[in-house]
This record gives C-alpha cells, sequence and structure tokens, in this order.
C-alpha cells in the first residue's frame, strides 16, 4: 500500500492529465453507451407481445418476425459473399504479393476509398447494377451483393493488419521446417490472427444489421418473409425505420429496436464462439 501511495505522490502534473483524460474518455464513452441500451429496453420491453412475433405481418399486429427472418438471411448471405473474397484478397496482399508494389497500393488505395463512400451511394449503385442492368429487380440477392460490396473493404483492412501483425519469425520458422507457402498460411499464420479476423466480421455484421438507406433501394420495403432470393423484404432496421416515421407505432418501434439489439449481441456471441471452435481445430 505504502509502494502504491508513493508512486501516486511521485506523479508529474501531466500524468494526472494524462490519467484524466484516458479515465474520463472510458467513463464517458461506457456511460453514453449504457445509456442508449438501457433507453432502448426500458422503452422496449414493456411493448413487447406476443402479436410483435405473429407469422404473418399485418396492420393490426405489426409483426417484426418477417424482417426478422429477412435480415438473419441478409446477414448469411452477405458473409457468405463478402468473407471469402475479403479474407483471400488480404491473404495475397500480405503473403504472396510483393510488398508495397503498385499493385498492392491501388488495392488499398481503392478499399479505402471505397470505404469512405457514403451508403446511400451503394445503394444508387445497386439499383442501377443489380436490380435494373442485371434485371434482379429489388429483392434480397440485389442487397446482399451490395452490402457485400460495402463490407469487403472493412474484412479486407481488419483481415490484413491481423495478418501483418504476425511476426516474420514466424514465417521463417515454419519455412526453415520444409513447410510450404499454402502450409505456413493456413497452420502457422491464421490462427493467431483469427482473434483479430473475427472482429472485423462482428464489425461488418453490425453494418449490415444496421443498414438502411442502401437497402431502401435494393430490397424494397416488402414486409413478409422472403421465398426466393429475388423476393423483396425489410430487415429489422428497416422495419424500426417504417413504424417510427408513422407517429402511431412509436411503441412497437421501440420493441422491434429491442429486438434488433438481442439480434447483434446473439450473432456477436456466435461469432466468438465460431471463432474459438476454428482456432481449436487449427492447432
Amino acid at each position: 500500500m505504502e509502494g502504491i501511495l508513493k508512486r501516486i505522490r511521485r506523479r508529474k502534473p501531466m500524468d494526472w492529465v494524462r490519467f484524466i483524460l484516458v479515465w474520463g474518455s472510458a467513463l464517458i464513452t461506457a456511460a453514453i453507451l449504457l445509456y442508449l441500451v438501457g433507453f432502448i429496453l426500458v422503452k422496449g420491453i414493456p411493448h413487447l407481445k406476443p402479436s410483435l412475433f405473429a407469422l404473418h405481418y399485418t396492420v393490426e399486429n405489426q409483426s417484426l418476425f418477417p424482417a426478422l427472418v429477412t435480415t438473419l438471411v441478409m446477414v448469411g448471405m452477405t458473409l457468405l459473399i463478402a468473407v471469402p473474397f475479403g479474407i483471400f484478397t488480404a491473404i495475397y496482399l500480405v503473403e504472396y504479393a510483393k510488398r508495397d508494389s503498385r499493385l498492392v497500393r491501388v488495392i488499398r488505395m481503392t478499399a479505402e476509398t471505397l470505404a469512405g463512400i457514403p451508403s446511400i451511394v451503394y445503394g444508387l449503385f445497386g439499383y442501377i447494377f443489380f436490380a435494373d442492368w442485371l434485371g434482379w429487380g429489388k429483392s434480397i440477392l440485389a442487397g446482399c451483393f451490395t452490402l457485400a460490396i460495402m463490407i469487403l473493404p472493412l474484412i479486407m483492412r481488419t483481415t490484413e493488419e491481423s495478418l501483418k501483425s504476425i511476426p516474420d519469425s514466424y514465417r521463417e520458422g515454419s519455412f526453415s521446417l520444409g513447410a510450404g507457402k499454402l502450409r505456413t498460411v493456413w497452420r502457422v499464420i491464421l490462427p493467431p490472427s483469427m482473434p483479430g479476423i473475427f472482429a472485423g466480421i462482428v464489425l461488418a455484421v453490425g453494418r449490415i444489421v444496421g443498414e438502411t438507406a442502401a437497402l431502401i433501394f435494393t430490397i424494397g420495403s416488402v414486409i413478409k418473409i422472403p421465398e426466393s432470393l429475388f423476393s423483396q423484404g425489410r430487415t429489422l432496421a428497416l422495419h424500426v425505420l417504417q413504424l417510427s416515421s408513422q407517429g402511431h407505432n412509436r411503441n412497437e418501434a421501440y420493441a422491434t429496436a429491442v429486438v434488433l439489439l438481442v439480434v447483434v449481441v446473439g450473432i456477436n456471441t456466435l461469432s466468438a464462439t465460431i471463432e474459438r471452435r476454428f482456432v481449436q481445430n487449427l492447432k
């Protein structure tokens, strides 16, 4: 105890300023997050009722179940499209391409540019290219491909940074034992990189679940359980937007927001579980 008190007394004024700034920022961030979550729960939980989970949506029940199914389909299909492309591109840039080559710089600059484009622009592109030019119309498939393009830079950059954080000694040790490039990447580089890769995937899931602007142009706003990938639909985020824009359905909007929050937490928990299982299988 005396040692701790001595260290506190030896702190310089600037050390105290840094200490206060760091802890103050952390507390403010945590307080804002807790306030937002608490506000949604307090406003939404009292209005959760069985009719919100009816199989079919009507004006009377304001069911969110079709939007929930559409959201899960959108998340699964979008990740199925974007994750392989993002991870394989990052592996090529870090492990196979010549470092700091012109091609690598162009790809990175393109990814950074795509990451900064507003979602409404992606929506217009998705409508013009997927819905109109390819003839898919407003559909789940058009929305999935549009969201895949949106999250591709995020997955690629987080995977690339995760791979670059692995020391070169890992690669050199694997090569010295006679392992090839592919085996080194799969057995030596990927396992310690998985936490960073899955962190990028979780961030991508958050963007998929919370996206509205791009989906208005690509999947429409029809609230029904999709019969195929070419059906129109409405995600939970779009459902909250539509309900909140109608003054007499605010309570149902808050209840839907609670379900949306639970879905995000559930997907993140599932991602963490898959990450642990995947790393264990690679070891």
